[in-house]
């Protein structure tokens, strides 16, 4: 080495640079101007010789170190800012390499602050792995923040994944290392190699990168995101108008690796998936799908909900491409795709990003605030900038680049609690003592203001089990910031009533009504999801009591009052055509059973389901108001019948909802009604197309002024046993009103000449029954008469007899008075 070169050696970062122990190579690396020339340093692990080709020169290298590190010196007047260098190998071999450490920073000092800050929205277009071209040259920009390395490689398929070739340089104070790498293509398998201080080294897949080898293979992937031609435009411009609260939402949630198999039971590809899926949803009637993680995940058996690649579609089903093509083709058939997110958590698999730079970066150091002890999961450290923009920016990625239409957040609860599933000293309070989780409440709010403020009808989903208030409020009004929420509450209480046998539901009646008693506390979505049908709890259908007919019956009925309760929908795959076993992820749909009657016509009664929840505005447009909503009867209890109305602000758009829980059914069952009109059977769980007894109202029912159900109108209907009814009300015309006006005239003036007659009968029945008295009190005055007459007949008999005996005796007493005294007469003269 000559002694010129010699002395502008800085030979200590050389055996840095050799050592790979270097954060900074380009201070050494590449050309920089010494006086009047130019010194490059190149370091190629083992070359033999060297040679920088600049144009049509040449200038030899010399051997600084026989590692393979080389340093020259070329005029100051070439231009150094893109030049190759031939090597020979210690085989022989002959290879031409671009110097990656010719090239500046992509990155600006601006970007690394506003990560820094955790407010660079769309830092995934910096960080993580980007073809591009520099200078004319083709290559792959990488990017990764790794504060805490003592050093950062790129290794890959391009360098024979030896740290020594491509080692990064620290941005400044960021914790970003970067390097543009010429060599590099898409397709290219790579990972970082991290070096901390004592000497460890290890892997690590990117955490931004945007595709990963397939499983069991752990590298992340070079993807070129910016090749594929989006034709969603229109799609796009109508979703900006969206406005969940309004619309009709019955969404099919979907688990991709079991939607389709392959015949051989691989899994199928996005581009093969999406014709299937859209002509199934499609003539299901559906309006959104919702897709189970597609973010990039190890376990088969995690369904995807333990991500290691936040920004990458699962390599099971494609390519990123093949996933934009899938999202391309949902938009062109109408079709609103809403994706899972899992903020809440991540696995400890090595490659993901547990202890990513050797430290707790993207955790908790304290395992009390780190770990997640009913998933073996790790917990986001919210607090921490960098962390939230990775997440924040992630979100908006999938709804930037994969033009996602909703983000459904998985496992919010468990964000919000800082003992959330945890025992006593299992956890740390927050800084004013309780259990509010302050810094993933904060990130929550962020993240949905931030979607929120780019106005273009993205809705954001909670699945939040618990009480916590607000959870779809405004942020400006001290709310999370959701659109919606899944109403676990709901789906608890009515799948505990519909397991039971209807002989019990009567006990239980408040189980079916209490969700209408805090339904406007959140925008709810109500939800029959993946999570109901696994781990032992059985099938929709399997739920339900009773023997397989009555098991029909009974979910028709509650598909039915689900399609009616106030609330968006939700149903996972399989269930609409009632799979008997539960769902596993290893298996395809079981769509043979659509050859059987039974399931073939519960897939029917669902499509019907759907059209009339899209075709009648009361079903969804008022969801979130009290008005929307009004009971009829929810107090029969012990008849398991509740009746209810679903309304909009027009009277005639009200719908009469019928729904009998009971295995009885009722005939001439009379229902108040709120307007008089006409009541029109829509629909009918036990209509025959769908499987049922065909037990239906065919015409439609006049109401009339009879009292029931504190209203003044109401019809009387047939009520299949278990079934589920909805009525269209139609006000009478005006020549209906007029011929009821008619018949009510004719009826009172009937009635007014039935009453006359009826009194006329009256009268003459009170006249009759005046003389009939008036003869029987004669009857009995000349009965009386005689009585009387006879006894005075007797009575003066009786005195003329008294009269005679008494001159008789008074004769007797005169005679014996004359004997007396002739008695003594005589006796004078004796």
């Amino acid at each position: 080495m000559t002694k010129k070169l010699y002395k502008l050696m800085n030979w200590a970062d050389v055996e840095g640079i050799v050592y790979a122990e270097e954060d900074d190579p380009h201070r050494l690396l590449g050309p920089h101007v010494r006086g009047m020339n130019t010194m490059i340093q190149f370091f190629y692990p083992g070359a033999v010789s060297a040679v920088i080709v600049i144009g049509k020169n040449r200038y030899a290298m010399e051997l600084a170190d026989e590692e393979g590190y080389f340093a020259a010196l070329v005029p100051k007047a070439e231009k150094t800012d893109c030049y190759t260098v031939e090597v020979r190998m210690q085989d022989g071999q002959i290879k031409e390499v671009c110097d990656p450490y010719c090239f500046g920073p992509v990155i600006t000092k601006k970007d690394t602050e506003k990560f820094n800050h955790g407010i660079h929205y769309n830092v995934y277009d910096i960080l993580g792995a980007h073809p591009m071209k520099i200078n004319g040259i083709s290559g792959v920009h990488f990017a990764v923040w790794a504060p805490n390395a003592m050093r950062v490689s790129v290794v890959g398929d391009f360098n024979g994944w030896d740290g020594r070739f491509h080692q990064m340089r620290r941005l400044w104070d960021s914790g970003i290392f970067e390097l543009f790498i010429p060599c590099a293509n898409v397709g290219d398998n790579y990972k970082y190699e991290i070096k901390l201080k004592g000497g460890k080294t290890f892997l690590k897949a990117d955490p931004y990168g945007n595709q990963a080898q397939l499983r069991p293979n752990t590298a992340s992937v070079v993807a070129d995101l910016s090749k594929f031609k989006w034709s969603d435009e229109n799609w796009l411009a109508d979703r900006k108008n969206f406005k969940p609260e309004k619309e009709a939402m019955s969404v099919y949630e979907v688990y991709l690796g079991s939607f389709a198999r392959g015949e051989d039971g691989s899994y199928v590809n996005y581009r093969e998936l999406a014709p299937k899926i859209i002509s199934y949803v499609k003539e299901m009637g559906y309006t959104h799908i919702e897709l189970m993680p597609v973010m990039e995940h190890p376990l088969d058996a995690s369904w995807g909900y333990q991500v290691i690649g936040y920004y990458a579609p699962t390599s099971r089903y494609g390519s990123p491409e093949d996933f934009m093509f899938f999202m391309n083709e949902m938009h062109k058939h109408g079709i609103g795709v809403i994706l899972d997110w899992v903020p809440a958590h991540f696995p400890k698999d090595e490659q993901g990003l547990a202890t990513f730079d050797g430290t707790c970066l993207y955790e908790h150091a304290d395992w009390r605030q780190g770990c997640h002890p009913h998933w073996g999961t790790l917990i986001y450290n919210y607090g921490r900038p960098e962390v939230k923009n990775y997440l924040i920016a992630n979100a908006l990625f999938w709804i930037n680049v994969f033009h996602a239409d909703g983000i459904r957040m998985d496992a919010v609860a468990s964000m919000l609690y800082l003992d959330y599933g945890k025992n006593e000293g299992e956890w740390i309070p927050n800084i004013y003592g309780g259990k509010e989780n302050l810094e993933a409440i904060e990130f929550l709010k962020h993240l949905n203001s931030v979607i929120h403020k780019q106005k273009d009808g993205v809705i954001t989903i909670a699945e939040e089990s618990t009480a916590w208030p607000k959870v779809t409020e405004p942020v400006e009004k001290d709310g999370l910031g959701f659109d919606l929420k899944w109403n676990m509450g709901w789906m608890n209480d009515f799948t505990g009533y519909m397991h039971l046998d209807p002989y019990f539901r009567g006990q239980h009646h408040g189980e079916l009504t209490f969700s209408m008693i805090y339904a406007y506390s959140e925008k709810f979505m109500l939800v029959l999801s993946h999570d109901e049908v696994v781990h032992g709890k059985s099938s929709m259908i399997g739920k339900m009591p009773g023997e397989i007919p009555d098991k029909f019956k009974n979910l028709r009925a509650a598909y039915g009052f689900m399609m009616a309760h106030p609330g968006k929908k939700l149903l996972f795959m399989g269930q609409d055509i009632a799979e008997f076993d539960e769902w596993n992820e290893n298996r395809s749909v079981e769509w043979e059973l659509l050859q059987y009657d039974q399931h073939k016509q519960m897939q029917e009664y669902v499509k019907k389901l759907n059209s009339m929840y899209r075709e009648y505005p009361a079903l969804y447009a008022e969801d979130n108001d009290p008005e929307g909503f009004e009971w009829i009867n929810n107090i029969s209890a012990n008849e398991n019948v509740i009746v209810f109305l679903r309304k909009t602000a027009k009277d005639k758009d009200t719908l009469l909802v019928v729904c009998n829980f009971a295995n009885e059914k009722r005939t001439d069952y009379k229902i108040g009604v709120p307007y008089p009109g006409k009541y029109k059977e829509i629909l009918n769980s036990d209509a025959r197309k769908f499987g049922g007894e065909n037990d239906i109202n065919v015409r439609a029912i006049a109401s009339k002024e009879e009292e029931c159900d504190g209203r003044e109108d109401s019809i009387r209907i047939k009520m299949p046993a278990l079934s589920m009814q909805i009525f269209s009300y139609t006000p009478f015309t005006a020549k209906e009103k007029a011929e009821i006006e008619r018949l009510k005239e004719e009826e009172r003036q009937r009635k007014l000449e039935q009453e006359k007659l009826e009194q006329a009968k009256a009268a003459e029945t009170e006249a009759r029954k005046l003389a009939d008295e008036a003869k029987e009190q004669a009857k009995r005055a000349q009965e009386e008469a005689k009585e009387a007459l006879k006894r005075a007949m007797e009575e003066a008999k009786y005195a003329e007899e008294l009269e005679k005996e008494a001159r008789e005796l008074e004769e007797e007493a005169l005679k014996r008075k004359q004997e007396s005294e002739k008695v003594k007469e005589e006796a004078k003269f004796l």
